[in-house]
């Protein structure tokens, strides 16, 4: 299975940016998927979450701003980031819970794909 992150870019502070997450490969169905970032020098923290049924949590700081959404036919999930601010600027990773042919769940991490809000 792959994850494959796309969508980041350079953007000014109160901008838009939206970032797509794809999965591949020997995939039954997915439960849960997610994005985390991680700035440079911090951990790395999670942005949003949604689930198969479309269930979502996002992080404090990005309440409001940020809409995270999925379509379970393409086996992917978007992240539509408004109102970007310079502490948003961090490499953006999705992460999804696969659980695969054979019947078991694993957890992929996608490369991750850079987002920087300049002020």
């Amino acid at each position: 299975v792959q994850l494959q992150a796309s969508g980041g870019g350079l953007v000014q502070a109160g901008g838009s940016l939206g970032l797509a997450c794809t999965a591949s490969g020997n995939i039954f169905s997915i439960n849960a998927m997610g994005w985390y970032r991680q700035a440079p020098g911090k951990q790395r923290e999670l942005v949003a979450t949604i689930t198969s049924d479309g269930r979502t949590n996002y992080a404090d700081s990005v309440k409001g701003r940020f809409t995270v959404s999925r379509d379970n036919a393409k086996n992917t999930m978007s992240l539509q980031m408004n109102s970007l601010k310079p502490e948003d600027t961090a490499v953006y990773y999705c992460n999804a819970a696969v659980r695969v042919k054979a019947g078991y769940i694993i957890t992929y991490w996608g490369q991750g794909t850079q987002v920087t809000v300049s002020s």
